[in-house]
């Protein structure tokens, strides 16, 4: 599972050694999507990227977006292997992005199958926090784990489960929705998907810039986030304010970190990692959202999970990672197709 139904055979990786292999990764947020031609090192070759909502229809975003990767994979130097790709709402089984809250395209996407007429590879696909799981697993600060967790804070909310070593992808390809579980049951705040209250609204780029609107409206010291639009903040700016002392972006990073850090305690006793990785744009803010998330997740805990449980930041923190987890994919796909020609 995890390819199309367009198979192809399987490759080992003892050849994949041998010649110039490369893979692609791609990584479609809310705002923008990042892409790159990736080494089985790990190494970005060739990278850009392009607006996601800049295309009407689906089919003439992959068709802009195979022109630009085109532009760096040179057939004289370069054989492709595969394609992975992380998205919001991608359904690992079937290929597809599905009712995704983040993007202007509605309904069921056939995103491995566009891909894989654009290139004639394999493509896989996943949600990004997925692809930023692997990607920790094979290049980054889980090599040596097992039983971890990574929480993707972009656009909206993303969390990739790993259990035994293997990404949980649910029955239905879906697992690890952890940002449209319920904060607030009663009057929450309107969510994309549908929902009110999801934990994406209040922890994530998106919804750390609508807690900043909440409290300059709740309280009355001075901000210089006051003289800011909505459209003009951001999370950086926020986390700029907040370094400089600022009331109001110091607040609202602890109100996020004592939300993330509650719901975090109840997402462990599902699994019990080792540790959770805290990956994206708003994760850059250091101790401003570590300190009170590391605070209230322990103090939420079980007992027999208090003082077990690392939060950590990601050691793919850059701007390449995305494209990095989402090649890697690909090689973790063909290792596991190895392994059960192996078994077989």
């Amino acid at each position: 599972m995890g390819y199309t139904a367009k198979a192809v055979q399987v490759v080992t990786i003892k050849n994949l050694y041998t010649h110039m292999k490369v893979s692609i990764g791609i990584d479609i947020g809310g705002t923008g999507t990042k892409f790159g031609i990736v080494s089985l090192e790990g190494k970005v070759l060739y990278q850009g990227a392009i607006p996601t909502q800049s295309e009407a229809k689906f089919e003439d975003f992959i068709k802009l977006l195979a022109k630009e990767i085109k532009k760096g994979l040179d057939p004289k130097k370069y054989e492709l292997i595969g394609i992975g790709v992380g998205a919001p709402n991608a359904n690992y089984y079937k290929g597809t992005i599905e009712h995704a809250p983040n993007l202007r395209w509605k309904g069921i996407l056939p995103l491995a199958n566009n891909l894989e007429d654009e290139f004639g590879v394999p493509v896989v696909i996943t949600n990004d926090a997925n692809a930023a799981a692997v990607g920790e697993m094979i290049f980054g600060g889980a090599k040596d784990m097992k039983d971890f967790i990574v929480i993707t804070l972009g656009t909206g909310l993303g969390a990739g489960i790993v259990s035994n070593g293997k990404i949980v992808n649910g029955a239905h390809g879906f697992a690890g929705e952890l940002g449209h579980t319920t904060v607030n049951y009663v009057g929450g705040r309107f969510c994309g998907c549908g929902k009110r209250g999801c934990l994406e609204t209040y922890v994530s780029a998106t919804g750390i810039k609508r807690t900043v609107y909440k409290l300059l409206a709740d309280h009355n010291e001075e901000s210089e986030l006051r003289s800011v639009s909505f459209d003009e903040l951001s999370a950086e700016m926020i986390t700029k304010y907040a370094l400089k002392g600022d009331f109001i972006a110091i607040k609202a990073f602890e109100y996020t970190g004592r939300i993330l850090g509650t719901k975090l305690a109840d997402t462990v006793v599902h699994s019990d990692p080792e540790a959770i990785f805290i990956f994206g744009g708003l994760s850059l803010a250091g101790d401003l959202i570590f300190d009170p998330t590391k605070e209230h997740m322990e103090k939420h805990l079980m007992p027999i999970f208090k003082g077990k449980i690392k939060i950590i930041s990601s050691q793919l923190q850059n701007q390449s990672a995305p494209i990095i987890g989402a090649s890697s994919l690909v090689i973790d796909k063909l290792k596991k197709d190895q392994e059960e020609l192996l078994n077989s």
